[in-house]
């Protein structure tokens, strides 16, 4: 997996990128949460499941499915003074789905665990994409702060990082350019 600061950053470029208009702080808490919070099935561990289970780690809660769930949830909860279908709240649920999804995308581009199980509950196969730069992120905190875990975080830092940071850039400058 990527670390829980990648997810984060990929989340709030996202909301960045695809809202225009001043959104509530709430708006960029959750976007932070939906990014990130794929990652709670490594509690999953604790009880025994297995890790290429359904529920295991990557399995479940890094799938598309799960993603769509959540967007609606969160929306509905969150903001539910936006009518439904209308053209905020079609815009808010893609924006949800997107960041929740942007999860399983960067740890499909890790070197390591089993691969990302994207259709799931329908198919629980595990993927990764052909191109996996980035160094598969240690669980628990204390593996941070080691010469593997400086190591993961550089990875971040050139793979997602400063390509995140460009992306922002060049949104910045062709906004000025339009305005």
């Amino acid at each position: 997996m990527a670390s829980v600061f990648s997810h984060a950053a990929v989340a709030l470029a996202i909301g960045n990128l695809s809202i225009s208009r001043s959104m509530p702080p709430r708006f960029w808490w959750l976007s932070i949460l939906c990014a990130v919070l794929p990652d709670a099935d490594v509690l999953s561990f604790v009880f025994g499941v297995d890790y290429g289970s359904l529920f295991g780690h990557r399995g479940f809660t890094h799938s598309l499915i799960f993603a769509l769930i959540l967007s609606l949830v969160i929306v509905q909860m969150w903001f539910n003074g936006v009518r439904v279908w209308s053209r905020m709240w079609c815009v808010l649920i893609a924006h949800f789905f997107l960041v929740t999804t942007s999860h399983g995308m960067l740890d499909a581009m890790t070197d390591g665990g089993l691969g990302v199980a994207f259709f799931a509950p329908f198919d629980q196969s595990r993927y990764f994409f052909p191109w996996r730069p980035v160094r598969v992120s240690p669980i628990g905190i204390a593996p941070f702060f080691s010469g593997y875990g400086l190591d993961v975080l550089i990875s971040e830092v050139v793979w997602i990082w400063v390509p995140v940071g460009l992306s922002l850039l060049t949104a910045q400058i062709l906004r000025r350019k339009v305005l």
